[in-house]
């Protein structure tokens, strides 16, 4: 969504320790003896980013950014993976490696850097943006790059070597319809906003909304915005006057704040429902705290990383150790939870016999039941689902890790199976 800067290089890194210090990569030439297809001494198949000792795996993130706070948080999270992985031996006799680039959410700048890591690393456990996803599709299918996107378009599935990790933003935007209609007393013919980013993220929100509002019998009133408007007082202006309900935002953490506070400020004390990018627990510490407190739910396919989850638990407390000071946020489980994937993922490749990249994909969609001990268990053998059809309803809380506390645990949402049906696909799906 920035406008495109010209072309530059941006210098290969790994991520070695503080995020702060990202150390120069070596021996990561394209043409590097050893990765070419070939069988290893120890039997197994390897392909680019896969050596005799070190498994490559790529990052291209926004640093700085409108999400450098979740780029930072996913970054360290899959570099503690990382650590321990190593600590603990490696995958298949092999450490990991973890190269990190900064697009900063900029499409052209996320092309170049993709050209300069794609030779050097056997999948992508991270990659942010939807509009940067779409630019790399095609480059990522030709290349058989396992790719896990911290982006959640319907438009990014259908693809082998893509996959997104829960659901899909349309089916969060039909579990916070269902949420209004459960617990808020919307009835038909009442009105409900939904402001949203122009491009994918948006759009594919609204296809929801506006489709379990059908089913519902209630009215949406769209007010699209750009990632640059942070300033909300029009939009409430106008929702005010369509007398609405209730408000879902698919945005930033900093239009939600807007939204809310300005609402709030109005007399506009309405429910708003924001999907997971919506969120930050910075939020907490702005003076619109309070309103999101009163006011804001969160629709996830992700428990809050203040879950009572054993795994989650054990994750918070290890991040909190190797990253004294930095925020326990949303990014920083599904960085986690997303390298944990990928790991299994590898490892299941590796006992196949190749760690070349088509079959770490292949290794990847035979898996129907992944479950780390993060959140609800997922299933990625059909390509044209969203690996999960269950959300969490969380609410925010000043004085909880990440900012966020459980108000409904995972559920299946209802009229999911008949959407998907609606748009393509009555497969069934984990979740």
């Amino acid at each position: 969504m920035n406008t495109p800067h010209p072309r530059h290089r941006v210098t290969t890194a790994v991520v070695a320790g503080a995020l702060a210090l990202l150390v120069a990569a070596t021996g990561c030439s394209a043409k590097a003896s050893g990765e070419s297809d070939a069988e290893g001494a120890d039997g197994v198949r390897t392909g680019p980013g896969v050596s005799a000792k070190t498994i490559r795996l790529g990052a291209l993130t926004d640093l700085t950014g409108p999400y450098a706070t979740l780029g930072k948080s996913i970054v360290q999270a899959q570099q503690m993976w990382a650590d321990e992985t190593n600590a603990a031996g490696g995958i298949c006799g092999r450490k990991v490696e973890i190269i990190v680039k900064d697009h900063g959410y900029d499409v052209q700048k996320a092309v170049t850097a993709y050209a300069d890591i794609s030779p050097d690393v056997v999948a992508l456990p991270q990659v942010i943006g939807s509009p940067v996803v779409a630019a790399l599709l095609d480059d990522v299918q030709r290349d058989h790059l396992l790719t896990f996107p911290q982006a959640w378009a319907a438009s990014l599935l259908g693809k082998e070597s893509v996959q997104v990790l829960g659901t899909t933003y349309d089916l969060d935007m039909i579990a916070a319809v269902d949420f209004l209609t459960r617990t808020k007393k919307l009835r038909k013919g009442d009105t409900i906003g939904h402001v949203y980013f122009e491009g994918d993220y948006g759009s594919n929100a609204l296809e929801g909304s506006t489709w379990a509002a059908g089913k519902a019998g209630v009215k949406v009133v769209g007010q699209k915005i750009k990632a640059t408007d942070t300033d909300l007082s029009a939009q409430v202006s106008a929702l005010r006057k369509e007398g609405v309900k209730a408000i879902l935002i698919s945005a930033g953490p900093a239009q939600t704040a807007s939204l809310v506070g300005v609402a709030a400020s109005r007399g506009l004390r309405v429910p708003v429902v924001s999907s997971a990018p919506g969120f930050s627990p910075q939020l907490m510490k702005t003076p619109a705290a309070p309103a999101l407190t009163a006011m804001l739910h969160v629709v996830s396919s992700a428990p809050a990383v203040s879950s009572d989850l054993p795994g989650v638990r054990r994750m918070v407390t290890a991040y909190q150790d190797k990253y004294p000071g930095s925020p326990v946020d949303s990014g920083v489980l599904s960085g986690y939870n997303a390298a944990k994937l990928l790991g299994a993922d590898l490892k299941k490749a590796c006992a196949a016999g190749s760690l070349a990249r088509e079959d770490v994909v292949k290794a990847h969609r035979s898996q129907r039941d992944a479950d780390t001990g993060l959140g609800v268990p997922l299933d990625f053998s059909d390509v044209h689902r969203p690996a999960s059809v269950a959300t969490y309803t969380l609410k925010p809380d000043a004085d909880a890790p990440g900012g966020l506390v459980g108000a409904e645990d995972a559920h299946r949402i209802p009229g999911a199976e008949d959407y998907l049906a609606d748009h393509g696909s009555a497969a069934s799906s984990a979740g």
